[in-house]
């Protein structure tokens, strides 16, 4: 981040699924409401590069210990070294047990229900972020 803005996006496909109406009857091709941080897939790029997929997953009790172990960092990046507390493991970085971690204010803009924009917000610059994330549901 250094070397400049960094941006990320993550999109998703509109889902239309088989729904089952109360008297028995389907409607097919109906699209789902859900939240767009529900979504469970996204294709993720960085600064407008393919570079894979994201899957959502829900936090357990490792990963609380992490952020216990943040919870006195109110802004700024590093790295933790791994003990007992720290230990997440399957992090396929290949970072010896270390953890990364970045902790900055971030400016939430929904511009619709399909599309969400995240903001780093740098007190140190000229109001201008240094990383932005992009969701998209298209």
């Amino acid at each position: 981040m250094a070397s400049g803005l960094v941006r990320i996006a993550l999109e998703c496909d509109k889902t239309k699924e088989e729904v089952k109406e109360e008297n028995g009857n389907r409607r097919h091709g109906v699209t789902i409401p859900r939240r767009l941080v529900e979504e469970p897939v996204w294709r993720t790029y960085c600064n407008g590069k393919k570079c894979g997929f994201a899957a959502r997953r829900e936090s357990g009790e490792k990963e609380k210990k992490v952020l216990k172990a943040l919870e006195m960092v109110s802004m700024g990046a590093g790295v933790l070294p791994e003990t007992e507390e720290t230990a997440i493991g399957g992090g396929g970085g290949g970072g010896g047990g270390e953890i990364m971690y970045m902790r900055a204010k971030f400016e939430r803009i929904v511009g619709s229900r399909d599309s969400e924009a995240f903001y780093m917000m740098n007190p140190d610059s000229n109001g201008a972020p240094e990383l932005s994330i992009y969701l998209l549901r298209i």
